[in-house]
C-alpha cells in the first residue's frame, strides 16, 4: 500500500533554548515574544490554543496561526525551553516557512530569552507521499533521514514487510521490517562480509543462509567457486530484488538453478538439519540473516534463532571451514560484546572487522568464526 499522492505534508520544526536559572526568565513574557515573532513570520494573527498549563516542573502554552499552524512553547524548569511548530505544506509547492526562517526565529528568540545556547532542527516531514518512508534508524536507534524519490515496492510477504525505495544518494534501497538491508551503493557491505581479496573461494563449496537480495551470491559467483547453495525463506524479496536491485544482484536471481549454484526457497533451519543428517559439509557458510539483537541479555526469540543457526552451521563446516556473518553497527557495542561473550563460551575462534556502509550511515561489524577443534555445542550457544 502506498500513500495518496495528494496528501498534505506536515512539517515539524523543533527549537531548544538554555535559559538562565537565576529567575530572570519569565515564561509569560516569552509567550508574548513567541506569539509576536510568529505573527510576523506566518503573516497572520496568532491566538492562544487552550489554557496555559502550569505545574511545579514545567509550564506550557500552545497557539494557533493560519494557515493551520500549531505552535507550542514549553518551559522545563529551571533552564530548558522547547518550541515546536507544526505547519502544513501542500504537494508540489514551496513552503512559506522554511529552515532559513526558523533560524531567524532562533536568533531573535535566543536574544529575547537571554539564552546561553540554542538550536533548531531541520523539519520532520510527515503525511506526504514519501514521508512515511523517509525516516529509518541507526543500530542504536538514532534517527536517519533518507532522500526518497519514489517507492518502488511496498508489500507484506508471508514473513516480513518488504520495501524498496529509490533514493538520490544510495540508489535503490531494500528495507525489511523497517530496517535497512542493502542499497545499490553498498558493495562494501558484501565485499567485507565475504572478505574479498583475503579468502580464496575458487573450487570451494559455499552455503549462504539468507541473502535474499542476491548481492552476496552474485559477487561470490565471480570468485569461481565449485558450487554455491543459497537458502532463503522469502521468495517475495528475491522476486522484487530481481526487478529493482539488478545492479546489486546482477542475473543471479533470474534462475534458481544455475550451472554452479542453486537457490532453495525454504527454512534454513530445516535445510541445515537435513545437511547434518546427510553429513554434507561446506568450506564456507554465510549467515546473511538477522542482525545481532540489541537487548539487555542474550535471550529472546531472535537470540534463540541466531544461536541455533550458528550451532547448526558449525556442524556442516569442514574442519578448516569458516562461518561468516554480519553483526551490527559499531554504535551498538554492548550487543556486540554480548555476542562475543557467548562465542567465548564455545570452542571456537573468531575475528572481527568493520566497514562503513553508505546506506546504513555507520560502520558495520562483520565476523569470521571457525572451530578450534571438532567438538562444538549441538544445541546452540550456551546461556
Amino acid at each position: 500500500m502506498t500513500w495518496p499522492q495528494s496528501s498534505t505534508s506536515i512539517h515539524t520544526y523543533l527549537w531548544e533554548f538554555l535559559v538562565p536559572e537565576n529567575g530572570s526568565f519569565d515564561f509569560g513574557t516569552a509567550c508574548d515574544q513567541t506569539k509576536e515573532r510568529f505573527s510576523k513570520c506566518l503573516r497572520c494573527s496568532v491566538k492562544p490554543l487552550g489554557e496555559e498549563i502550569i505545574c511545579d516542573t514545567f509550564s506550557r502554552r500552545s497557539f494557533i496561526g493560519e494557515p493551520q499552524a500549531v505552535i507550542s512553547l514549553r518551559w522545563q524548569k529551571p533552564s530548558i525551553v522547547t518550541l515546536n511548530l507544526e505547519v502544513p505544506v501542500q504537494p508540489h509547492s514551496e513552503s512559506f516557512f522554511n529552515l532559513d526562517t526558523a533560524r531567524v526565529i532562533e536568533t531573535e528568540l535566543r536574544k529575547n530569552f537571554n539564552a546561553t545556547r540554542s538550536k533548531v532542527l531541520p523539519p520532520l516531514k510527515r503525511g506526504g507521499p514519501v514521508d512515511p518512508y523517509r525516516y529509518l534508524n541507526a543500530s542504536d536507534d538514532r534517527l536517519l533521514e533518507y532522500d526518497v524519490e519514489e517507492v518502488l515496492a511496498d508489500v507484506q510477504s508471508p514473513f516480513q514487510k518488504v520495501e524498496i525505495l529509490k533514493t538520490k544518494n544510495f540508489g535503490n534501497l531494500l528495507v525489511l521490517d523497517g530496517l535497512q538491508n542493502l542499497a545499490e551503493s553498498d558493495i562494501v557491505y558484501t565485499e567485507t562480509l565475504m572478505h574479498r581479496g583475503t579468502i580464496d573461494y575458487m573450487n570451494k563449496d559455499v552455503l549462504i543462509l539468507g541473502g535474499g537480495d542476491g548481492a552476496l551470491l552474485w559477487e561470490l559467483l565471480k570468485e569461481k567457486p565449485s558450487f554455491v547453495t543459497m537458502v532463503d525463506i522469502d521468495d517475495v524479496v528475491m522476486q522484487l530484488c530481481k526487478k529493482h536491485m539488478r545492479s546489486a544482484c546482477g542475473t543471479a536471481l533470474d534462475t534458481y538453478d544455475g550451472p554452479n549454484y542453486k537457490i532453495i526457497v525454504d527454512d534454513c533451519m530445516k535445510i541445515l538439519k537435513s545437511y547434518i543428517d546427510d553429513k554434507k559439509e561446506f568450506d564456507y557458510v554465510f549467515g546473511d540473516l538477522t542482525d545481532i539483537p540489541v537487548s539487555d541479555a542474550p535471550i529472546g526469540q531472535i537470540w534463540d534463532f541466531m544461536k541455533s543457526v550458528l550451532a547448526l552451521s558449525l556442524q556442516v563446516l569442514k574442519k578448516d571451514g569458516k562461518f561468516l556473518m554480519h553483526g551490527n553497527g559499531v554504535s551498538s557495542e554492548p550487543a556486540l560484546q554480548m555476542f562475543e561473550a557467548q562465542l567465548a563460551k564455545l570452542q571456537v575462534s573468531f575475528s572481527r572487522s568493520n566497514a562503513f556502509v553508505p546506506s546504513f550511515m555507520e560502520d558495520w561489524v562483520f565476523y569470521q568464526i571457525w572451530k578450534t577443534n571438532s567438538e562444538v555445542h549441538q544445541n546452540g550457544l550456551p546461556e
